[in-house]
């Protein structure tokens, strides 16, 4: 039906190409011909041609721009592209011999023939029907072949026959070999007879490095011009056990947690066979051939023998870490191919097992009392209690966690585990008083990390006591309250009372006396009664010393008992000063420039200062001095409680001048000050002051005449 299809579609086209061709003829006759510019097309054979990769360019021109062109082709496995390209749509093996394109548009209507060289002969009678030019039809016939790898000499030996058939006698071929394993790469392996197409191998092959090889037989004239093929060949190399199982690795390693159930996967043994996987020759079976130690069975494992997996066979009772002579057993493991037959290559491998423990026993202390003595006031480890447990060193199965659980209401102690030992080290961490308490006792609580098994728990060996007894040592006086805080007014008269020291001794079963010094008095104000600790003052006390900071005075004091050694305690007493008015005020700045051509007559804002603390400082009355005179030429103007402004009431030509002021404080009672303002007045031009480097002249109603005086003239 497929042959009967293809010869309808090419009988068609060749009409309507007549047709059209004839319509043309009796059309008008132009130089552009619409239609293929090329009817006749070769495209040599391959094998497959590949999808989407162009065979060949076609050349069609409707003589009207190409406008709303189509293309058909009688291979529907091909089409045109918009590049005018024959492009097959999928990967083709087989065509035909011929392929026709009708190209169609409103203006040209044409067919063009494409020839497929180098095809086999089967599809000449389509030539036939053309009334083409055909040659005598041959069938190449290329059976696959096989070689056993390992073959011994002599070579060549022959592995197969290419055969040509012909519908008529023809002895004019020539056979060839081409490939890799021929005339490539590696090279000679395989030759051709080129009478008979007999195939034969050249030298001994090895499948594991090269499993099959793929050729192509052809037959050519003897002018060297291919007549049939190319033929895929395809030789199969036949696999021998000649490999033994490897396995990856010579030494694997597992685990399996104590008291696992019978049957429980450790792990999985895995080797390769390089021989062919589809035959026994990598068919692989497994088996333990030794175990050591063979205590306390010699079968405690097996292993599958197809998937090489490594279970338990020993009870869970058996399998107990803490029992078993060791915690590592080593299997011999062997691989055997041909399916464990004893013709089978073997390869060998260690396995090591570590059996892995598991919380089933609960840590015990190796006393159920411990004593620890401690100097009351000190701190740091007591005592360090240690304790057994069976189970595997440096695991959480082993690792203990200690606990207070009673005799600790104060939380004067802790416990911590020393990660060397694993011992428990109970500390003072707040200092014991003999005279509070002399002795402690301690309850004591032991676990590990990892909880018990449920079949296991802890019992009273888990649990001790620990006496602590506290010795005495001669303690130091401790002053109370610490610091002492008074309040006093600065300037009080030597000798006064400031205050009365504290300090008790903590020995309270020994009968000792205290006494007291002074350690560190910076002003050197103050003096101590030895015996009564009575404070008083040596010197005046400064509100406004260096030795004062935020209005506080800090000495501190200390106590010494008799006892054997003495002991010492320190305490400090902070006296807050209360201010007294002793501080008079003063005005700045204390200079001042003014332009003596000034059209302002403002000089300068000046402002009060006073050590003391309100209510003796501000607010403060600025004034001119008590000279004659000056308020003909000087005015003073209160700005605010602690500014006033200086004003000239009339020129004064370029000088220093020397103004006298009275600043008074609002203390109760008032302190008054008498200072100087030096005004110096200047020659200014283009925002330079030129002012005189002369003494000052005080502004006294006598030079203020003699100022008036040397102006007459001016007049």
């Amino acid at each position: 039906m497929m042959e009967m299809g293809v010869r309808l579609f090419i009988f068609l086209v060749f009409l309507l190409h007549q047709t059209f061709a004839g319509g043309r003829e009796q059309g008008h006759h132009e130089d552009c011909v619409p239609g293929f510019q090329v009817k006749q097309y070769q495209v040599a054979y391959r094998q497959t041609f590949q999808k989407g990769l162009p065979l060949l360019k076609v050349e069609f021109d409707d003589c009207a721009g190409n406008e709303d062109v189509a293309f058909e082709v009688s291979v529907t496995k091909f089409h045109v592209d918009g590049d005018l390209n024959l492009v097959p749509l999928q990967d083709v093996t087989y065509s035909g011999p011929v392929m026709f394109i009708h190209g169609q548009s409103a203006h040209a209507d044409d067919i063009a023939q494409v020839d497929i060289t180098g095809l086999p002969l089967e599809s000449a009678h389509i030539l036939k029907l053309l009334g083409l030019p055909h040659r005598v039809k041959r069938s190449l016939l290329v059976p696959p072949m096989i070689v056993t790898e390992n073959q011994r000499a002599p070579f060549p030996r022959g592995i197969g026959k290419s055969h040509v058939i012909a519908t008529e006698k023809s002895w004019d071929h020539i056979f060839r070999l081409t490939g890799p394993g021929a005339d490539q790469d590696p090279k000679g392996l395989f030759t051709i007879d080129i009478d008979t197409g007999d195939v034969s191998v050249t030298r001994s092959l090895d499948r594991e490095v090269i499993d099959s090889y793929q050729l192509e037989v052809s037959t050519t004239d003897l002018n060297g011009n291919l007549v049939e093929g190319p033929v895929i060949l395809v030789i199969t190399i036949i696999d021998q056990n000649d490999n033994r199982p490897i396995f990856k690795e010579t030494r694997y390693t597992g685990e399996v947690l104590e008291g696992s159930p019978t049957g429980t996967t450790v792990m999985t043994m895995t080797a390769f066979d390089a021989d062919d996987p589809a035959t026994d020759n990598a068919a692989l079976r497994y088996n333990i051939i030794r175990q050591s130690p063979d205590k306390p069975s010699p079968n405690m494992f097996y292993i599958d023998a197809e998937r090489g997996d490594i279970v338990t066979v020993i009870s869970p009772t058996l399998l107990d870490r803490e029992t078993l002579p060791t915690t590592r057993y080593e299997l011999e493991i062997v691989a055997k191919d041909m399916a464990g037959s004893e013709v089978g290559l073997t390869g060998t491998a260690t396995a090591t097992i570590t059996i892995t423990d598991k919380n089933d026993h609960a840590p015990e202390f190796t006393h159920p009392l411990f004593e620890a003595y401690v100097y009351e006031g000190s701190t740091g480890v007591a005592v360090n209690l240690t304790i057994d447990d069976r189970d595997d060193p440096a695991t959480a199965a082993w690792r203990a966690v200690y606990s207070i659980i009673n005799g600790d209401p104060t939380r004067r102690f802790e416990i911590q585990t020393n990660p060397d030992n694993n011992e428990g080290m109970l500390s003072v961490v707040k200092p014991l008083d003999y005279e509070g308490a002399a002795f402690h006792k301690i309850f004591i609580k032991v676990e590990n990390e990892d909880p018990l098994v449920s079949d296991a728990g802890y019992g009273p060996s888990s649990t001790a006591t620990v006496q602590v007894k506290v010795l005495d040592i001669n303690e130091g006086p401790v002053f109370f309250p610490d610091p002492l805080v008074v309040t006093r007014m600065e300037n009080i008269p030597v000798e006064s009372f400031v205050a009365s020291l504290n300090a008790t001794d903590p020995d309270t079963l020994q009968l000792q006396s205290v006494r007291y010094a002074i350690l560190r008095d910076p002003a050197g104000w103050l003096t101590v009664n030895h015996l009564r600790g009575t404070v008083n003052t040596l010197a005046s006390l400064d509100r406004e010393s260096p030795y004062v900071h935020d209005n506080k005075y800090t000495a501190v004091f200390i106590a010494i008992d008799n006892g054997s050694p003495p002991a010492t305690g320190t305490g400090t007493l902070v006296i807050h000063l209360e201010d007294y008015n002793d501080n008079a005020p003063f005005v700045v700045p204390s200079v001042a420039r003014v332009c003596e051509d000034a059209h302002d007559m403002n000089v300068a804002i000046v402002g009060g200062r006073d050590k003391d603390l309100p209510p003796n400082g501000a607010p403060f009355k600025i004034e001119l001095g008590k000279q004659p005179g000056l308020d003909k030429t000087w005015k003073v103007t209160r700005v605010n409680s602690t500014h006033s402004q200086i004003m000239l009431l009339q020129s004064l030509k370029k000088a220093n001048y020397q103004l006298p002021l009275l600043i008074t404080d609002s203390g109760v009672p008032p302190l008054s000050n008498n200072s100087e303002v030096k005004v110096q007045v200047c020659f200014c031009k283009k925002n330079k002051m030129l002012c005189s480097s002369a003494h000052s002249h005080h502004a006294s109603l006598l030079v203020i005449l003699a100022t008036l005086m040397l102006s007459l003239p001016c007049l």
